[in-house]
């Protein structure tokens, strides 16, 4: 690709989501912080909640490895579920029997969680795209959130889900759900110095010592993106891709403006010489 062009050690703008590349901005510092602070003092249910491309996976993956030692992890990446599937699930993460009724399903879950909670354990369910759940699932999910001791929940749930997961708890069947969720967190999209911030410490942190994109572009890719991590992504990797086939080390602002313009979802300018959205092209 263009690493050795730039001199990167890696590709700093992939859709993968790398924690490696992982830069500490607001939205998602705060989103962290609420979940871990809210695990800490043993709440039932939470919730995190962002547009698409927001970044809802790259932070579900940072706080697992944030984790403290004594959380017990069960994830579930995939959602499209019924209850008794999600039962099936849990217990699989809990290396439990999967065969048998709900009844059964319930009370070996119960059995280990209980058994984990003696160890010292605190016991934590990870939810991606949580908006996928069906009703039943998440009534499901409410009646394992009711597993408690005098003190604190035997079992904490997290949920990451697009806006409509929120629209979805919104509904009169949901409400008993909705009232459990103590803590929420709101993955917002980046503002414009945010977006430069991040272009640069990507950049910075794959190993180029001299930024190819200047203030003006990236001001013009925040507009454009709206400030959403994964269009910021793809445009900087396309006008990467641009200048490397042009063969020169600083980007043009015309493979910019190209690679906008090649990006579904973006806001698109109408033109990028004098002026980029405004921005004077030095």
């Amino acid at each position: 690709m263009y690493e050795a062009h730039f001199g990167l050690k890696q590709l700093p703008f992939t859709l993968t989501p790398n924690t490696s590349l992982f830069h500490g901005l607001s939205p998602h510092y705060e989103a962290i912080h609420t979940v871990l602070s809210a695990i800490s003092m043993g709440e039932g249910i939470i919730k995190v909640t962002g547009e698409v491309g927001t970044g809802k996976t790259l932070v579900c993956r940072m706080l697992i490895n944030e984790l403290p030692s004594n959380v017990e992890l069960l994830y579930l990446p995939n959602p499209v579920m019924n209850g008794h599937e999600l039962r099936q699930a849990l217990a699989k993460e809990l290396w439990l029997d999967q065969s048998g009724d709900d009844i059964a399903l319930i009370d070996r879950i119960h059995e280990k969680i209980i058994d984990l909670h003696a160890e010292g354990k605190l016991v934590v369910v990870f939810i991606d795209e949580a908006q996928a759940l069906s009703d039943e699932a998440l009534e499901t999910l409410r009646l394992f959130g009711n597993l408690e001791t005098d003190y604190k929940k035997l079992l904490q749930i997290v949920l990451f889900g697009q806006p409509e997961l929120d629209e979805r708890l919104q509904q009169h069947n949901l409400r008993q759900l909705r009232q459990r969720i103590t803590f929420s967190a709101l993955l917002r999209a980046l503002n414009m110095n945010e977006t430069v911030a991040y272009i640069r410490y990507r950049i910075a942190e794959s190993g180029c010592e001299n930024n190819p994109f200047s203030l003006v572009q990236m001001k013009a890719i925040w507009k454009a993106t709206n400030g959403i991590p994964r269009l910021i992504n793809q445009v900087c990797h396309k006008s990467l891709l641009i200048a490397f086939s042009e063969q020169v080390n600083n980007v043009p602002s015309k493979a910019v403006f190209n690679a906008i313009i090649d990006t579904a979802d973006t806001v698109k300018p109408k033109h990028y010489f004098p002026t980029f959205w405004g921005w004077r092209v030095s």
